[in-house]
């Protein structure tokens, strides 16, 4: 392309190349218009001329046979201001359009899946996908990824279910030699307390605590932050209570390795004459009743509708199918003046729990006429913790339960309890415990979840006194971000959840709260290798 101005300045020619073809050609009137005019003009369109024979150039490679609108009259002759427009914001529209198509329909059977996305891209232009079948094929990748993170996700939830519920070699490993030891020493067997203490075990002028497990390691760690808590350990009695297969090596601990001031004694549910089957009947369905039993051992995903689960409620159910709440160890609780005939006043006990200051005042505390003194667990800094309701536990939707619940009425916690026996004995909550047993096993488990709490937030129903939350910290064993300060300020520190911190599983920063309660010198701890991590 050249430029020609004629020696007098009458005109301008601008041909091709080959000189052949003109392509413009300006004639200047000499009597209006000045020579500096002429040399502006002369710049603007040599300066325009690049940007016109680049955008015909696109045009014709883009193949301008097929656009005939105004629209292409920008493209070739102008920026936006010719007509020229973004052809991004209706591509992007009409993507929507076939989204909110395919997003209805069924995906097409036989429709190949890639693994990845380039693999999708690489297909797209091998096989010419259309705008639909991009979509369909885009929609059935993102269903397939879902839902094998939903499968993969309940799958390590299962399997920390199993983690929570079993025993660990070290534990188990630490239980057998104890038990061993009490059919072959007979230190291991002397009795708890010695004769001289027994009338101590039914004396109100003494702090009696109460813990049920039948796990050894847990019930020394909770007796020993009671006495390293205590300003008076010597007023201290601690009545353990566990089942038949577990009494000997529990026995043979506290025998073996008596904590210095305080009082220990070791019961087994045996040893209770009047705690059978057939006094408590309601013991033997929940040991016995079929339906009972698959709910609890049974296949946890069988029936399950992963796609409308999160993983926190399907984590909720399975901790709710634990099998811990179908012993007797567990609804033990709710027999404590049975259990206690000559008590006024005890403090009930977790295994997962850990004293860390003085609970004398807890005896101190007016129940107002109330039979537990208990933490509400609907108020608090912690919202993933302290948001419990009814509504949290029970449901709703079943006909005797919205007859007599109140679905926003604040719920409480076991593992921490005073309880005022004399005011328990004129009371019908055992009764009232057993009655609504019976009811979920008549709704086939359907009316609540978690095992022994829900029973007991209705026979405790306007008996309940509420404490200071400062006395008992929950949600060690499932809120990885628990604030650590608080927890160095509790009174009483509770695992509750899977991550128990004898469990592999539970949360580092957290397990030394409790390990520090943990004798790792002694020969049966050492030997079993149960070590401090």
């Amino acid at each position: 392309m050249q430029l020609h101005i004629s020696p007098s300045m009458r005109s301008i020619t601008i041909s091709s190349n080959n000189g052949l073809t003109d392509l413009m050609k300006i004639k200047v009137a000499a009597r209006h218009i000045s020579y500096r005019t002429l040399f502006h003009t002369i710049l603007i369109v040599a300066f325009l001329l690049p940007f016109v024979f680049i955008l015909t150039a696109l045009v014709t490679l883009e193949g301008a046979n097929k656009c005939s609108s105004f629209d292409c009259f920008g493209r070739r002759f102008g920026p936006r201001f010719l007509g020229r427009v973004d052809d991004s914001g209706k591509l992007v529209r009409d993507f929507y359009k076939i989204f909110n198509q395919v997003i209805t329909e069924e995906i097409p059977d036989g429709l190949k899946l890639p693994d990845s996305f380039s693999q999708l891209v690489a297909e797209m232009k091998n096989n010419q996908y259309d705008a639909k079948t991009f979509a369909f094929s885009l929609r059935a990748m993102m269903e397939k990824l879902e839902r094998e993170i939903r499968e993969s996700k309940a799958s390590e939830l299962m399997n920390r279910h199993f983690a929570a519920s079993s025993i660990p070699k070290g534990i188990h490993c630490f239980s057998l030699r104890l038990t061993d030891e009490y059919s072959s020493n007979a230190h291991a067997r002397r009795q708890l307390p010695s004769p001289e203490l027994l009338p101590v075990l039914s004396n109100n002028s003494y702090h009696h605590f109460v813990l049920s497990t039948d796990n050894i390691l847990a019930a020394s760690v909770v007796v020993t932050s009671v006495v390293r808590s205590s300003l008076e350990p010597e007023k201290v009695v601690f009545h353990v209570i566990t089942d038949k297969k577990t009494y000997a090596g529990m026995h043979s601990w506290f025998a073996l390795n008596p904590v210095a001031s305080i009082i220990v004694e070791v019961k087994g549910i045996h040893q209770f004459d009047w705690l059978t089957r057939e006094n408590v009947p309601v013991l033997e369905a929940i040991e016995s009743h079929h339906d009972f039993r698959n709910y609890y051992h049974g296949n946890h995903i069988a029936g399950a509708n992963l796609s409308n689960t999160t993983p926190r409620s399907f984590a909720s159910k399975l901790q709710a199918r634990s099998p811990k709440y179908i012993s007797l160890l567990n609804h033990l609780r709710i027999y404590l003046p049975e259990l206690f005939p000559d008590l006024d006043k005890v403090v009930f006990l977790d295994d997962d729990v850990v004293i860390q200051r003085d609970l004398s005042p807890l005896w101190e505390i007016d129940l107002q006429g109330k039979v537990n003194g208990a933490i509400e667990t609907c108020k608090g800094e912690d919202e993933w913790v302290m948001s419990k309701y009814f509504k949290n536990y029970f449901n709703f939707s079943h006909p005797l339960i919205s007859k007599h619940l109140d679905p926003d009425e604040c719920a409480w916690a076991y593992g921490m309890n005073i309880f005022d026996l004399r005011a328990w004995r004129k009371t019908n909550i055992r009764e009232t415990y057993h009655f609504w047993l019976k009811e979920n096993l008549k709704s086939n488990l359907t009316m609540w979840k978690l095992g022994t709490l829900p029973p007991a937030l209705i026979a405790f129903k306007g008996r309940v006194h509420p404490i200071d939350p400062s006395w008992h910290m929950l949600g060690l064993g499932y809120q990885s971000k628990t604030n650590i300060e608080n927890v160095k300020r509790a009174a009483v520190i509770h695992y509750n959840g899977q991550s128990k911190p004898w469990l592999e599983i539970g949360f580092d920063h957290l397990r030394p709260f409790w390990t520090k309660y943990v004798n790792y010198s002694n020969d049966f701890v050492r030997n079993c290798h149960i070590l401090e991590s």
